[in-house]
């Protein structure tokens, strides 16, 4: 169950991929077919995310399937991992959080945008989604713009120093 978009493929992790990812990140690129940059992992997709991720995937793979993180490979003629996106988990609620971390060399060519787009796109297709949340630093002025130019719309302070957004179906 992969993800297209007009320049991205959005691939769902599996606990093969995490397991190769924490213990032998070489790997990881053979097993996507695409070029892992140098500043792999991006952002807030860690080690700590990585682990959390692996840890629900064991837990209960049939709940999280497709719920969880997602590897971004560009579709050029030298596919690369770009980002590391997906949701924090199944629908709760009618929600679902989603979040999202471009590598650096990608920034700024509307990847974000697009990889939002997708995972929008994706948690509606659920009848159990009714709005898709989003957290970002309030300093994070470039994040804030990319879940506006998806209909997000800022719902208040979220966890720590973020600010929470929202859009509904």
């Amino acid at each position: 169950m992969r993800i297209e978009t007009q320049r991205l493929t959005l691939i769902p992790q599996t606990l093969e991929h995490l397991r190769i990812e924490l213990e032998e990140p070489s790997r990881l690129g053979a097993l996507l077919g695409a070029r892992v940059p140098e500043g792999w992992p991006p952002g807030e997709y860690d080690r700590d995310a990585m682990e959390f991720f692996r840890s629900k995937l064991e837990s209960d793979p049939q709940l999280y399937d497709g719920w969880l993180g997602w590897y971004v490979v560009t579709r050029d003629v030298t596919p690369t991992l770009i980002a590391g996106a997906g949701f924090m988990g199944p629908p709760e609620d009618g929600a679902v959080e989603i979040g999202y971390s471009v590598v650096a060399e990608a920034r700024g060519a509307g990847y974000a945008t697009e990889i939002v787009g997708a995972l929008v796109r994706r948690a509606f297709e659920s009848d159990s989604v009714q709005r898709v949340v989003a957290e970002t630093a309030a300093t994070n002025e470039a994040s804030q713009r990319v879940l506006e130019r998806n209909g997000f719309t800022p719902e208040g302070p979220g966890r720590a120093a973020n600010l929470r957004f929202q859009k509904s179906r």
